[in-house]
């Protein structure tokens, strides 16, 4: 059996994730929603290229902010891992795995999609040979692909917060019905993801799910975090599964 950290322990690193967790929300809001969201315009090439064009430096600053999120979600992984390993090692790990490949592999390399837009946009390099039209075309197409290499990552996500979902309603040390909504959460991550995918029509419907359940699940969870960090009273005694 796994042993159990200290109970002073157990409330800084819960202190600590939510924290990182905020981190990951202003983050990952901020390039997403406003900066991709303001920026880019949704089937139209010489919209969106001009936008980003006009915004370099606000385009940049999505792109750092996202990679500050993504390093925070590390952080936070490991955090919830020593956690709730007690729980279930096996599980914890596969948990970690799972957000690992998500956020701090998948999403980091699909913002070289991001930063390719930006290089068309502007003409930068060896785009100075492509057509105006043709590098419009090109921006859209980099913004499209980084919008589904989002959807790859959020599948792992997904599926990551079910598992944790699962851990923290099994641990002593947070109330279960964060495991229930944090479960939820990661089924929003899920639906959208291949909802999007096979049918791209419900694409607004799918992004108010995600919004939704992530708001009510993750970010219920990280204030939490944030007043109670992890309860002391817990016996940190639970049983361990496979």
């Amino acid at each position: 059996m796994t042993s159990a950290l200290p109970p002073d322990s157990s409330r800084r690193y819960a202190r600590i994730a939510g924290f990182l967790y905020l981190i990951i929300f202003f983050g990952a809001g901020f390039a997403e929603g406003f900066v991709r969201g303001g920026l880019v315009a949704p089937g139209d090439a010489a919209a969106t290229a001009a936008n980003i064009a006009a915004n370099p430096f606000l385009f940049r600053l999505g792109f750092a902010s996202d990679l500050i999120a993504f390093a925070a979600d590390l952080g936070v992984t490991v955090l919830f891992f020593l956690l709730l390993r007690p729980v279930s090692p096996v599980l914890s790990l596969v948990a970690a795995a799972f957000r690992l490949v998500g956020h701090p592999a998948i999403a980091s390399i699909n913002m070289l999609n991001h930063y390719a837009a930006l290089q068309t946009a502007q003409g930068a390099g060896f785009f100075s040979a492509f057509g105006a039209e043709q590098l419009n075309q090109l921006t859209l197409f980099f913004m499209g692909l980084h919008k589904y290499g989002y959807l790859i990552a959020g599948v792992f996500f997904g599926i990551h917060l079910l598992l944790l979902g699962y851990l923290i309603y099994r641990s002593e040390l947070f109330p279960g019905v964060f495991g229930i909504l944090l479960a939820v959460a990661g089924g929003g991550y899920v639906i959208e993801s291949f909802g999007t995918i096979l049918h791209p029509a419900g694409g607004a419907f799918y992004t108010m799910v995600v919004a939704f359940t992530a708001v009510l699940g993750e970010l219920s969870f990280t204030a939490w975090l944030l007043i109670k960090g992890a309860r002391s009273s817990a016996t940190r005694s639970a049983p361990q599964k496979p």
